[in-house]
Formats: C-alpha cells, sequence, structure tokens
C-alpha cells in the first residue's frame, strides 16, 4: 500500500479522534473533495435540522411547483471511494438521498448521477493542477462505482468527469438542453468541492437551482453551513431533506 493509502488509513483514525494530526494528514493525503478540510465527522447538516413538519410545509408553499419534465435531479459524487472516507456518516447521507431520489422518480424527474473517475496512471491530471494532483496521491477513484444503496434505475444516465465541476469536460449540459430541462436539484459529496463547483457553473448557466443541505456533506461543518448560508443561498433555494419531500409530494 502506498503512503498515500496509509495516510487515508491514519485520517481514518483521526476523523473519529477529530484531532490535529487527522486534520493535516487529511489535507496532505486526500485532498479529495476539492480540498475539504476534515475536522471531525458531526452530523451536522445531515438530519432535517430540526424543522417541524408545519415549518416544512410553509417553506414548500412558498415555492413555485415544479414541472417534472423541466426538472433533473443530479446526485454528484455518491460514489464508493467517497463514501468509503466518511463511514460516520455515509449510512445517513445514504438514507436520505435514497429518500430524494425515490421521491424524485415518484415525480417523474429525471435523475442524474456523476462520478469523477480517472484511467490507472492518472493520465487525465494535469501536474498543473493542484487539486488533481491531490487526487491522484490517494490512489482512489479508478474503479468505485455509484453507492448501490441510491437503486440507480438503468435509464438514469451516470456522467463521468475528470474535474471536480459535472459540467466541465462532460456531456451533461447537452443532455439537460436536449431534454428541455430548466430546473436542477443538486446534491453532492463534499459541498466545498463538486457542489460548490457545480453550482456555481448552473447558475452561471442561468438554471433554476435548488439544494437540499441534508443530502449534501462536508468534512469541514463550520465551512459546509457557512456555504448555505451564503454563496448556495444567494445562488439557489436551499432546501431541507422535508422541504424537498413536500415540493416532490
Amino acid at each position: 500500500m502506498s503512503d498515500g493509502k496509509n495516510g487515508l488509513k491514519s485520517g481514518r483514525r483521526n476523523e473519529q479522534e477529530g484531532g490535529p494530526v487527522g486534520r493535516r494528514r487529511f489535507m496532505q493525503t486526500a485532498g479529495v473533495l476539492a480540498g475539504a478540510i476534515a475536522t471531525g465527522l458531526s452530523l451536522s447538516g445531515c438530519g432535517d435540522g430540526g424543522i417541524s413538519a408545519a415549518s416544512a410545509q410553509s417553506v414548500a408553499a412558498q415555492i413555485p411547483a415544479l414541472v417534472p419534465a423541466q426538472t433533473a435531479l443530479i446526485v454528484m459524487h455518491y460514489q464508493t471511494d467517497i463514501l468509503g472516507l466518511f463511514p460516520s456518516v455515509a449510512p445517513t447521507l445514504l438514507a436520505n438521498t435514497r429518500k430524494l431520489c425515490d421521491a424524485a422518480r415518484a415525480k417523474g424527474l429525471s435523475v442524474y448521477f456523476a462520478k469523477i473517475q480517472f484511467s490507472p496512471g492518472y493520465p487525465e491530471v494535469s501536474p498543473l493542477n493542484k487539486n488533481g494532483e491531490g487526487l491522484k496521491a490517494t490512489g482512489l477513484f479508478i474503479n468505485d462505482t455509484i453507492a448501490p444503496e441510491l437503486g440507480q434505475q438503468a435509464n438514469e444516465p451516470l456522467i463521468v468527469g475528470h474535474r471536480v465541476s459535472v459540467f466541465f469536460g462532460t456531456d451533461l449540459q447537452d443532455r439537460l438542453s436536449a431534454q428541455g430541462v430548466d430546473t436542477l436539484i443538486m446534491v453532492g459529496i463534499a459541498s466545498t468541492g463538486v457542489v460548490l463547483s457545480s453550482v456555481a457553473y448552473a447558475s452561471d448557466s442561468d438554471y433554476r437551482l435548488y439544494t437540499v443541505k441534508d443530502c449534501c456533506y462536508d468534512p469541514d461543518t463550520v465551512v459546509h453551513d457557512h456555504l448555505f448560508a451564503t454563496a448556495f443561498d444567494t445562488r439557489t433555494t436551499v432546501l431541507s431533506l422535508a422541504d424537498a419531500s413536500l415540493l416532490l409530494a
């Protein structure tokens, strides 16, 4: 096993300890997830956030009804290598996101899955790309798959990219345009990585955007919460899982 993988193992041990050693090692060996910083794995942002059913109904009532044929759910980087880095929170994230996927399917929305993937030897990684070099050092993202717990259907496309944004170098936008999709519900891991990069691009491309906080995660919970209160709130309608479930009912 390479030093990078040994470092990841150490990072996982320190993940549970929440100590500074785990933070440094994670940053060094798992620049994974677009430079997210491991500061301990709490479940902050993974539950329904204490929102009552009445409050969620009030929030959902203020949102225009979705047009299923023009709306897609984009599930980003819910892949086995990434979820394996976060065993403490993976079950909750998977349960939340499976509920969201099933609700979207029942409503008639298109569901897309996106993953980051490289060939053996990482020929797609430029030495000029600091984040790409960090991903390469992990030895991951070559043979992993979308988490089977999400129940990907045969008609649900898989978008494979070599950069953090699900739009960069992929045909996702062409597919959405061909379907007449102008509204996206976006969820993913990590908030500082694929979600931030992809939301910024989608916002500049004039999509109507929703994010579901309970189906997104970042090991830096402070930055995770701050993004949803700032950058995501100014570009998207931020929903809890309860909000989204009512919207998709």
